[in-house]
């Protein structure tokens, strides 16, 4: 973990409530796809934990959605101003693991991190196929940019006014060697129960320190308690209990 002051040069939305911020500051802390960071916000007690999206040299790429009075506050940043940022946060996704032909899904604002998880996959020659589920033909973000990585890449969503009509799993392939995710819990639990080899999902877990200190975001596994900030936020298939 490592405290460092970043500065904003870009902050703009994505669809309706969905916005991304480009920052730019030390990254070296940041060092695999997965992590979070934690963003201090004037007037507010808790830090806002965030996913990474991209890190490229010193710049810093994330994708937030307004949901609550920190999104909102960071929605109305401008260009120049500062935050303070607690980086490397979490253990992030094993890339070792992945096989030839892994497969990635994600559930709306589970997308971002998807996005460098694919970058670090192709650049080590991997085939990768990703999976991006949303719920409506407005809520869709980042397509082209996963195609420009050169991975395959399908779009679901719920009602069918965009790409495949269902959910991300309906849009699993037959033939895949390894899969990562992250999104909502529902979505979670029904990647647990479709997929067919191991894996490693990513959990959105309200937290308080972001490093393991405060113990608010532990949770039971298979081998006992551990702290989603922490020892997460990605956990082995293997591991979970529901």
């Amino acid at each position: 973990m490592k405290a460092s002051i970043f500065e904003i040069i870009e902050n703009s939305p994505l669809t309706k409530d969905v916005c991304m911020m480009r920052l730019c500051g030390d990254t070296s802390n940041i060092t695999a796809p997965g992590q979070f960071v934690n963003i201090k916000i004037d007037g507010l007690y808790l830090r806002r934990p965030i996913s990474v999206c991209d890190v490229n040299g010193d710049e810093l790429t994330i994708i937030y959605k307004v949901v609550g009075s920190g999104t909102a506050a960071m929605k109305e940043m401008c260009t120049g101003c500062v935050l303070d940022l607690l980086t490397g946060l979490g253990n992030g996704y094993d890339l070792d693991a992945s096989g030839e032909k892994p497969v990635l899904l994600g559930g709306g604002v589970g997308v971002p991190p998807m996005y460098l998880l694919t970058k670090k996959l192709i650049s080590q020659g991997r085939d990768v196929s990703v999976i991006l589920g949303f719920n409506t033909k407005d809520e869709i973000f980042f397509e082209n940019e996963f195609k420009a990585l050169g991975a395959h890449t399908f779009v679901t969503t719920v009602d069918g006014s965009y790409g495949i009509k269902g959910f991300a799993t309906d849009a699993l392939p037959d033939d895949y060697t390894y899969f990562y995710t992250c999104g909502p819990e529902p979505m979670l639990k029904a990647v647990y129960k479709a997929t067919k080899t191991s894996g490693e999902f990513s959990f959105e877990q309200r937290m308080g320190c972001g490093f393991g200190a405060c113990m608010g975001c532990s949770c039971k596994t298979v081998t006992g308690y551990k702290r989603i900030c922490k020892d997460g936020p990605v956990l082995r298939k293997e591991e979970i209990l529901w």
